[in-house]
């Protein structure tokens, strides 16, 4: 079996991404309530949300690394998201690249087969999502710890810890059994505003022959209403190391999503590729 890099990229984010769902219910009174309660009563709304189409978005993607920063516009539509690149170190494209990134869409467009295959990845990935959130009350320990101040208010906090009884029936729920991490919850809009996430300790794929995740790595991520009481991830930093078939690999990234709208419910990607086509503006930052 061969593990690809960038999905085993793809299982840290949505693996931690998942950690933190459990609490989005929230609670009123968390000193009298059974976390473990709270937890089957949260992972039942997260599923539903998670098989929600209902409330397609576009959102620019600023990443940055230590090698790169990028900015790009995406849609999501019925066939998958859509991206264009419209920035490099935060500056907009010279004409050539934006000739090539504008010819890039038009062969997108031209070719619904390479349309269908990142969609069947982005099927798979949600698999990946189900099946962790089903996982969550079996894999870890949970625990009241307190009241805060978040950045809209009263917040909720909650540890984890690994369930020393959980057993991971495969590959993708391993990472499971090193994370330990704090969730804060908005008191009022019970929704979850950020998540600390640590690997106490190395994580072995395949034997630790194909792969191994190394103690030490986190990651960060905040969440926010970006309108009409939808809920979205605006930052996520990660800090990992892996190695790979006796390859070593580090992930040190900040993405950060900004300028969230609602899209028609049903957009074709034939039709996010001409809205995408159309001049996206300024290079902006910060806005929601």
């Amino acid at each position: 079996m061969l593990v690809k890099l960038d999905s085993v990229r793809s299982l840290l984010t949505f693996v931690l991404l998942l950690s933190w769902t459990f609490a989005s219910a929230g609670q009123t009174t968390p000193s009298s309530a059974r976390p473990e309660a709270l937890v089957h009563r949260a992972l039942s709304t997260e599923l539903r949300a998670a098989q929600d189409t209902n409330h397609p978005m576009r959102y620019r993607l600023r990443k940055s690394s230590p090698r790169l920063t990028s900015t790009k516009e995406i849609l999501e539509t019925r066939d998958g998201d859509v991206a264009r690149l419209i920035a490099v170190f935060d500056k907009p494209l010279s004409p050539a690249d934006e000739l090539k990134e504008l010819a890039r869409l038009d062969a997108l467009a031209g070719d619904p087969s390479r349309q269908r295959h990142r969609k069947q990845n982005e099927e798979e990935d949600a698999g990946i999502v189900f099946k962790l959130l089903r996982m969550l009350p079996k894999a870890f320990v949970y625990q009241y710890a307190g009241v805060g101040a978040g950045a809209s208010g009263p917040v909720q906090k909650f540890t984890f810890k690994p369930n020393p009884g959980f057993n991971p029936p495969d590959i993708a729920t391993q990472a499971l059994t090193s994370m330990t991490g704090e969730i804060w919850i908005d008191a009022s809009q019970e929704r979850v505003t950020r998540l600390e996430g640590h690997l106490q300790q190395d994580t072995d794929y395949g034997w630790g022959i194909l792969g191994k995740l190394n103690k030490g790595g986190w990651i960060v991520l905040e969440q926010a209403d970006v309108g009409n009481h939808q809920w979205r991830i605006v930052r996520l930093k990660m800090q990992m190391s892996l190695r790979v078939l006796f390859k070593n690999r580090s992930f040190d990234t900040v993405e950060e999503m900004t300028e969230y709208a609602p899209l028609p419910v049903g957009l074709s990607y034939e039709k996010a590729i001409q809205m995408l086509r159309s001049a996206p503006g300024p290079i902006a930052r910060g806005g929601r």
